[in-house]
């Protein structure tokens, strides 16, 4: 396929820009490495109205957190008529928001973990009742645990709650579930292998994603054959929910029974040396040129 002239998104101004430009090299890397005419673009440094100027043809998305995977981007490139790689507006809005994709994932009848919305005059006491401990606070929209606590002590929800509301207005804490934690990757129409991630630290945090050496991630993730299907399933369901497209990822949780619960949706992965959708495909066989490549021919307009 001719794809003209690629500007690799990567940067940004959002709490994952270093993460992004780890991203946006390894992607760049790969495309020149596959005969692409690619281009680095930081939307930082340069208005979107220059790939218009420097006659870019597609946009391959390397951009994480704001401004890169909560719609804002895609939405000016819709208007800017330039197709780009992963989900639209809407799909990149809900996923982004870790509230609202649970509500569109309740009422499709899809599994999530009990929750509750918070704000500087909610019952802290009573939360930590209802959850029960330890309970993880999370601000709604941003990615790479950036601003999520695990409390493990009664008293601790308030702290909490004001560390996660310096990165957004909205917090959720969430119930903690005890059976592991799980990943699948979403490519085209179908599931990657499943991912167990069991971190050193004492949750999947930012620096047991992008900086430790020590985390563990299972494939085969050691849950048979059986329920590794019903888990790629669910993923499947819960990205067609909330309308993603091309490629993503849903992370899931067990709880101590083992039942599944969707957790989140990425509909911008990492592509990083750490990063989750590149480790599945390798297991399924797809080298990481070959991902990119076949990423950057799905490339699509709204």
């Amino acid at each position: 396929m001719a794809f003209g002239k690629v500007a690799v998104m990567m940067g940004g101004k959002s709490a994952e820009r270093e993460v992004s430009l780890k991203s946006g090299t390894a992607v760049l890397a790969a495309l020149r490495a596959g005969g692409i005419d690619a281009h680095a673009f930081d939307p930082r440094d340069k208005p979107l109205e220059a790939l218009h100027a420097e006659g870019f043809h597609r946009v391959f998305i390397a951009l994480h957190g704001r401004g890169g995977e909560d719609g804002s981007l895609q939405g000016a490139l819709d208007l800017l008529d330039i197709p780009y790689t992963g989900s639209g507006v809407l799909a990149s809005a809900l996923a982004m928001d870790k509230w609202r994709s649970k509500l569109v994932w309740q009422a499709s009848g899809l599994p999530v973990p009990e929750y509750v919305v918070l704000d500087a005059d909610s019952d802290f006491a009573a939360v930590e009742a209802r959850l029960g401990l330890p309970i993880f606070v999370k601000p709604a929209n941003e990615g790479s645990s950036i601003g999520i606590s695990k409390v493990k002590a009664a008293g601790g929800l308030r702290a909490a709650y004001e560390l996660a509301a310096g990165y957004d207005r909205c917090v959720i804490a969430e119930k903690f579930l005890a059976g592991g934690e799980y990943t699948v990757g979403i490519l085209g129409e179908r599931a990657l292998p499943v991912i167990r991630i069991v971190p050193a630290t004492e949750f999947y945090d930012y620096e047991a994603k992008y900086l430790r050496d020590d985390t563990e991630y299972r494939i085969p993730s050691g849950l048979g054959e059986e329920r590794e299907a019903e888990m790629c399933e669910l993923a499947q369901r819960a990205y067609r929910a909330l309308g993603g497209r091309g490629w993503g990822r849903v992370d899931l949780m067990l709880d101590a029974a083992g039942a599944i619960y969707c957790l989140e949706a990425n509909t911008s992965p990492g592509m990083t040396d750490h990063s989750l959708v590149p480790m599945a495909a390798r297991a399924a066989g797809i080298p990481f040129q070959q991902l990119v490549l076949e990423l950057l021919a799905g490339a699509a307009h709204g």
